[in-house]
């Protein structure tokens, strides 16, 4: 698996499996976790991934024992419907997989309260276009295609928007959807496809929101990149990926320390050097991430 797939991981596939949390969480009914919290000086800490072979979680673990004397312990996970529910559960301590709006959606569906409490980094989501050199190039009235799963969509709706080619009524947000788009004051129109017909779809396109791992396969250049979300922006906030605990946990020191010790230098080296240079590291704190989780539940509620 190559390291631009990876990077991927945070923002494209766990994406897809949204689409699957409501059933994922059938069996589970809207009971909550007991509410007994982890002791605060607890010393061995388990912590559930989904890319657990890459060689920079064990210069993290080095560094956990070494700074905050816990011993780390990884469960790796391939099936992106499986770390929340294993944490609500109290099979791990933590996770580390996925980002706010992620989480929001299987809290929203599940009836469930999980709490970020650590930012890690953030992927920001690319716009391709192979026969223009930037979004002033393109005329009016071209298209532009999109992601139909609903993450990927609504902020595919945020980058055009922030590019200056559609506009959205109320501004863009994670919940946005085309029915949103104010058609008669945007430049382009946006076409819906599966996610990996962006990159296939390109050639006959002004350009098209394609993810990492799409846009690896199909070997796209960066240089093809035209626009992208920026990091730095509130609309961006739902895609900062974070450590994730129980409602109960969420104050714990421990926890707290090491979700920090993420941006520890020599950690966030070896990230560097796993991962490329596609990521953002974000340092946002827990009462932020848990602010910002609250909004997008609430509009995750008044769309549905």
């Amino acid at each position: 698996m190559t390291k631009k797939l990876l990077i991927a991981r945070r923002t494209a596939v766990a994406a897809l499996a949204i689409s699957l949390l409501t059933a994922c969480g059938a069996s589970n009914g809207g009971s909550q976790s007991s509410a007994s919290a982890l002791p605060t000086d607890i010393k061995t800490v388990k912590i559930g991934v989904s890319d657990g072979a890459e060689p920079y979680w064990q210069v993290y673990k080095k560094v956990v024992q070494e700074k905050a004397g816990v011993t780390v312990e990884f469960q790796n996970f391939s099936d992106y419907n499986q770390p929340n529910p294993a944490l609500d559960q109290k099979q791990l301590d933590l996770n580390e997989f996925q980002h706010l709006q992620y989480l929001a959606t299987y809290n929203v569906a599940n009836n469930k309260n999980l709490q970020p409490i650590g930012a890690t980094a953030i992927y920001p989501l690319p716009l391709y276009s192979k026969k223009y050199k930037s979004v002033e190039e393109i005329p009016q009235g071209e298209k532009i295609g999109v992601p139909n799963d609903p993450t990927n969509l609504s902020r595919s709706l945020i980058v055009l928007e922030q590019a200056g080619l559609i506009k959205v009524k109320g501004g863009a947000n994670s919940t946005s959807t085309p029915a949103d788009v104010d058609t008669a004051n945007s430049k382009v129109t946006v076409v819906q496809m599966d996610a990996k017909m962006t990159a296939q779809n390109l050639d006959s396109l002004a350009g098209s929101i394609v993810n990492n791992n799409y846009a690896t396969a199909a070997k796209l250049s960066q240089d093809l990149i035209i626009a992208k979300d920026d990091p730095a922006a509130e609309s961006s906030k739902p895609y900062i990926n974070a450590f994730v605990s129980r409602d109960e946990d969420k104050t714990n020191p421990t926890l707290l320390k090491i979700a920090e010790l993420y941006h520890d230098p020599e950690v966030e080296a070896a990230i560097r050097k796993d991962l490329g240079e596609g990521g953002i590291f974000k340092t946002d704190s827990p009462e932020d991430l848990q602010k910002a989780l609250s909004v997008i539940e609430e509009n995750k509620k008044k769309k549905s």
